[in-house]
């Protein structure tokens, strides 16, 4: 039952037993005023009646008194307290009105009669004064007969007297007995009131308010500090206190609710925040080096627990190569065509929706089929790589959109190393050879130079000229020209490979630098040039051009020369070895007089 019902029933039992304990204490209040009225009348009557008797005995006492003394102003106080008289219908009315009974007024009635009869008798004793017949008065005024009619009035209002006794104290007895009756029902009636009080008070505010109030409260006061954690209490009655309990349960499971979706928006958050960061840090990268470091150390964060791999496509051969990889995924890192997996063929994520039959990755383990994402590298179109990831579920896996996200950062990122080393090559190197143009040897030599001096080490500088080049080209024309340009480029780079960087300084023109060697280093890897042109076999189209020969100056770093005027050493030596008659090796130390 609901408190509000007990408490109404309550309310409603208080009510009726105030109201019935009031009536019942207006009874005893009317009960008490009976007891007065009745001795406030009681009080009446013997006035009324004392006065009857009074004025009996004192006409009686005035009229003998006259007879025996004659005494005239005794016969006028007579008169006048006989003319004071009422009469006997006039005293039953005034007795009737104060609540006299029929029994009592015909009593009285027969009293008042005989005294009436004895003031009869007394006129007749006065006049028999008056007539002189002394005798005959004080006879009768003194005779047995007057003093039985005398002794019968007072017997008479004596009884009267007696019967408004009984009824008084009757009528008293019956008023105190009510009133008592009354107040002790209505102290019982009060009782019970009281008694309900402390019940509703005790059982309904201390076990079906307080105690469930408190524990409730407590449990509002930690949910009001966000501690959803905390059990609410199994109040299940059907009232105003379960209803509170439910209404808390609600309140509890929203925040809940709204405790997780705040932990999946800060986490929502968080990765969009690393997704940021990841992009500022691709776009500061130089090459692809620092392009798989922020791969390697920002995808395991915005996809904790997810292994994954970065592949870039290769043109050659056509393949797609793992450059990166974290948290250990399954299956082998070998590169494989990129026809094998379904997202590179399609353009877009696959499998398309998540845990719906699809076909697999011919690339991936068979095992982790189930729990794998691919996503292509997309730039202009165009698929330039691939992110696998393996150990995806619903419950540890961030949005499917953010690791899209993180592709498309990581393709823009790929395709801007591509664009910029594709801007690079065009910038500093030939594009006919192939080596570096004479721009990135300004910055090349002033790099290694300072190198050499800080280091205390040698450097070398090989300046070489194909010979006769002018006639090749009036020859056989400027294509094949560029054929033996590419072929002797070809064999400078094969030689000196990582032993030094190879230059085409301009037109027939190649130099070559070689860090960490001296000039008796620089003589073996020139000689090694000249005989690998020498050796050469060139043809163009039908017609034989035959072998082509080179000079070749060279100038040593600290051995012939300062640190600034390298080239210009290397220039004089190939100078001197066109003078000696082309076709031969000159090193700067061989010369007799030095110009510098």
């Amino acid at each position: 039952m609901r408190i509000a019902t007990i408490t109404n029933w309550a309310y409603s039992a208080t009510v009726c037993l105030t109201l019935a304990s009031g009536i019942v204490m207006l009874m005893a209040s009317n009960a008490d005023n009976t007891e007065r009225r009745a001795v406030e009348q009681r009080q009446i009557f013997d006035q009324l009646t004392d006065a009857v008797d009074e004025d009996a005995w004192a006409l009686s006492d005035l009229a003998r008194l006259y007879v025996i003394g004659k005494d005239p102003e005794v016969l006028n106080a007579y008169r006048q307290h006989e003319s004071g008289l009422k009469t006997i219908d006039r005293r039953m009315a005034v007795l009737k009105d104060a609540g006299a009974s029929g029994e009592e007024l015909a009593l009285l009635r027969s009293g008042l009669e005989v005294v009436d009869a004895l003031q009869d008798e007394q006129q007749t004793a006065l006049n028999d004064i008056a007539n002189g017949e002394e005798k005959q008065a004080v006879s009768l005024l003194y005779g047995k007969i007057y003093e039985q009619q005398l002794d019968l009035a007072q017997d008479r209002i004596d009884h009267f007297h007696q019967m408004l006794d009984n009824r008084a104290r009757n009528a008293i007895a019956d008023a105190t007995k009510m009133s008592r009756t009354l107040r002790t029902l209505s102290e019982v009636m009060v009782g019970l009131t009281a008694l309900l009080f402390l019940f509703v008070l005790g059982f309904i505010l201390k076990r079906r308010v307080l105690r469930p109030v408190v524990r409730l409260s407590d449990v509002v006061h930690r949910l009001a500090s966000q501690d959803y954690a905390v059990e609410t209490p199994n109040f299940n009655q059907i009232d105003e206190i379960g209803d509170m309990a439910q209404a808390i349960r609600i309140f509890r499971e929203n925040g809940l609710v709204r405790q997780q979706l705040e932990r999946e928006r800060d986490a929502d958050w968080a990765i969009r925040e690393l997704l940021a960061r990841m992009t500022q840090r691709l776009q500061g990268c130089e090459n692809l080096a620092d392009v798989v470091n922020v791969a390697e150390l920002f995808a395991p964060n915005i996809a904790p627990g997810i292994a994954g791999r970065l592949y870039i496509l290769d043109r050659d051969p056509w393949q797609m190569r793992c450059v990166a990889q974290w948290l250990a995924p399954k299956g082998s890192a070998e590169p494989f065509h990129p026809d094998e997996c379904w997202a590179v063929r399609r353009g877009q994520s696959h499998p398309p929706v998540h845990g719906e039959p699809d076909i697999a990755c011919y690339h991936l383990p068979e095992l982790s089929h189930d729990e794998t994402l691919c996503v292509p590298l997309i730039a202009q179109g165009e698929a330039i790589g691939l992110l696998s990831f393996q150990n995806l579920n619903h419950e540890t896996a961030p949005s499917r959109a953010y690791l899209e996200l993180m592709a498309e950062a990581l393709g823009l990122a790929l395709a801007n190393q591509r664009l910029r080393e594709a801007l690079l090559e065009k910038a500093l190197y030939d594009p006919l050879t192939g080596l570096r143009n004479r721009h990135h040897l300004d910055d090349t030599l002033s790099n290694q130079l300072s190198q050499a001096m800080r280091n205390k080490e040698p450097l070398s500088c090989l300046m070489i000229d194909i010979d006769h080049f002018k006639t090749i080209n009036d020859t056989y024309g400027h294509e094949a020209g560029d054929g033996v340009i590419k072929s002797v480029a070809a064999i400078i780079q094969r030689v000196v490979n990582k032993s030094g960087m190879a230059f085409r300084y301009g037109g027939e023109e190649f130099l070559v630098l070689l860090n960490g060697m001296d000039d008796a280093a620089a003589n073996r890897i020139a000689t090694d040039i000249f005989n690998g042109v020498r050796e050469m076999t060139l043809r163009f189209g039908v017609s034989d051009i035959g072998h082509v020969d080179v000079s070749i100056g060279i100038a040593s770093y600290p051995e012939h020369i300062q640190s600034d005027n390298l080239l210009r050493a290397a220039d004089v030596a190939l100078y001197r070895a066109k003078e000696l008659g082309r076709s031969r090796i000159v090193s700067f130390g061989m010369l007799e007089q030095p110009l510098l």
